[in-house]
């Protein structure tokens, strides 16, 4: 047998405080757990951008480096700045790509 449903305040008092742990409840699961999901996605994504970081500089200063002594007496006297303009402008070039890799959405294509 099932028991008559009270109306007094001490039906809607559990009921307010059954509907509170609900919202909380919902609210956990739907911001907290996806949050921490996300933290190792954006631990990767900072370790990568770090790591492409130093080897982009690594890289800049070998360019500088390979044309300042590899190239003979080119780039002397008048021409000394030269090699700094060509490697700034490669390295404009590898970030611009990069950036261009990272914002292109994935194709939506099906592999049936």
């Amino acid at each position: 047998m099932t028991e008559p449903h009270t109306t007094g305040s001490h039906g809607i008092a559990d009921q307010a405080r059954e509907i509170w742990d609900l919202v909380v409840a919902y609210a956990r699961q739907e911001t907290v757990a996806p949050i921490r999901g996300l933290g190792r996605y954006v631990g990767y994504g900072l370790g990568g951008s770090l790591l492409v970081a130093i080897g982009l500089a690594l890289g800049v200063l070998a360019g500088l480096r390979a044309l300042q002594t590899e190239t003979g007496t080119t780039f002397d006297a008048e021409l000394s700045w030269a090699p700094y303009v060509i490697v700034a402008g490669a390295a404009m070039v590898v970030m611009a790509l990069l950036l261009f890799i990272a914002s292109r959405r994935p194709s939506r294509r099906s592999d049936q």
